[in-house]
């Protein structure tokens, strides 16, 4: 036991010396134009790349939604002369993982491998021809598009489901980030709408390419020539435009689920806004604290109204929302609802305690080093760092930033971003 309690505070000791040496992260415009961050790493024989581009659902094209996530799907399905299976096992036998991904904002393609040079080479060779030479086959296009459309019908008979559509909606009408993909529109696309997607945002001008490993500088600038000289050459695309505030307003839907659903927010901020930090450790007294927030122990602890309760901040590249979200049962919509506001209302005019205040900042800054833990959890900062052109001590500097943050900087901060008359409320389920 002893022994365990040992390796425990060492663990804990090298995670807090990891935060306080900081990330150095390197950070150049290659040759192609893509901008480049970089961090250099020997502590293990392995190399993780990240490229993203300005190429999220948010970017769909008017009247196709779905052409993003689609396009993504298929980019490492076959390219050059490999098709998927190809790409599979080459990638097995250099014991190197090939991954994609697509948010709002950002379409990323993502490599990890081992480092050595009989290794690495050809792990970058495949990844290079999934972002210069996707084929989107015509065979492996109507599959995929036919199990997308299958996997969206069936999401849409789950009230989170409904809820998280109609929400987005709710809070952005008009705006890109409050649109969805629907089935008809999904089976509409062609494999064209897929390859002018590609064309036109998988570019190097809407690209930034992250790497965490152990290479160095020179080897870095190489590998970014290598991916990005034939990356496709397109005009630049407009950046999405700012959301407009909803009126507060409430959407009932009915659903025959157990359980009503019940979302409150509206849009609040970009990332990098300076309101961030204050939103940050507010929103952990409020409903991002888990048992200690006083969400969960109006709510829950003391009513019996939700078995979870929350609230979170999201910010994306154009304000993303705040967000409260519960389950509840239809009976107690009426009950919890009520609560859920009054419990916000009261956070509004008074802000945390200052034992609240202590706890949050606590936390926060204890468990910041855990993100930090890994290359790829290193990669995950790196990434987010450069695609939304954060400063590149950001990570440096994020308990300071934290610790900096007094009561009064939050109820300014709510203040000014979180307001009633700009909050929406979705219940799916209500009777």
């Amino acid at each position: 036991m002893k022994l365990r309690h040992l390796l425990s505070a060492l663990c804990l000791c090298l995670l807090a010396t990891l935060a306080q040496a900081g990330v150095n992260i390197q950070h150049w415009v290659a040759p192609s134009g893509v901008r480049v961050y970089f961090v250099e790493n020997h502590d293990l024989p392995m190399l993780d790349v990240q490229i993203d581009f300005a190429a999220g659902t948010a970017y769909d094209p008017s009247g196709k939604p779905g052409a993003a996530s689609l396009t993504q799907a298929l980019l490492d399905l076959g390219a050059g002369d490999m098709d998927e299976t190809a790409i599979s096992n080459r990638l097995a036998d250099l014991g190197a993982l090939l991954s994609t991904n697509v948010d709002m904002d950002r379409a990323s393609v993502s490599l990890r491998t081992l480092s050595a040079a009989d290794k690495r080479e050809p792990a970058l060779d495949i990844l290079r021809a999934v972002l210069v030479s996707p084929r989107f086959d015509d065979d492996i296009f109507v599959r995929e598009q036919a199990r997308a459309v299958a996997s969206l019908k069936e999401a849409l008979t789950r009230p989170e489901s409904i809820a998280s559509k109609n929400f987005w909606a709710l809070m952005y009408p008009g705006h890109p980030y409050g649109v969805h993909a629907e089935p008809e529109k999904l089976a509409a696309l062609k494999r064209t709408d897929l390859l002018d997607f590609y064309r036109s945002h998988f570019t190097a001008a809407r690209a930034i390419v992250s790497i965490v490993g152990d290479i160095d500088r020179a080897q870095a600038e190489a590998l970014v020539q290598k991916l990005s000289a034939d990356l496709p050459k397109a005009e630049a695309l407009p950046s999405l435009p700012a959301p407009t505030l909803p009126k507060a307003g409430e959407k009932r839907i009915a659903h025959p689920s157990a359980q009503a659903h019940l979302l409150l927010g509206l849009p609040t901020i970009r990332r990098g806004d300076p309101d961030f930090f204050p939103l940050l450790v507010g929103n952990y007294t409020l409903g991002g604290g888990g048992f200690v927030s006083r969400l969960m122990k109006e709510v829950r602890e003391k009513r019996g109204y939700a078995y979870s309760v929350y609230s979170y901040i999201m910010p994306l590249a154009q304000p993303g929302p705040f967000q409260i979200g519960l389950q509840t049962k239809k009976a107690q919509v009426g009950d919890a609802l009520k609560v859920t506001r009054q419990v916000l209302a009261t956070f509004l005019a008074e802000g945390p305690s200052e034992t609240e205040l202590q706890a949050a900042k606590q936390n926060l800054v204890g468990s910041f080093p855990l993100r930090l833990d890994s290359n790829r959890k290193i990669l995950d900062n790196v990434a987010a760092i450069g695609f939304y052109g954060l400063p590149l001590d950001y990570l440096d500097r994020y308990t300071e930033k934290v610790e900096q943050v007094s009561i009064a900087d939050i109820k300014a901060a709510f203040a000014r971003r979180v307001r009633p008359q700009n909050l929406v409320t979705l219940i799916v389920g209500a009777e």
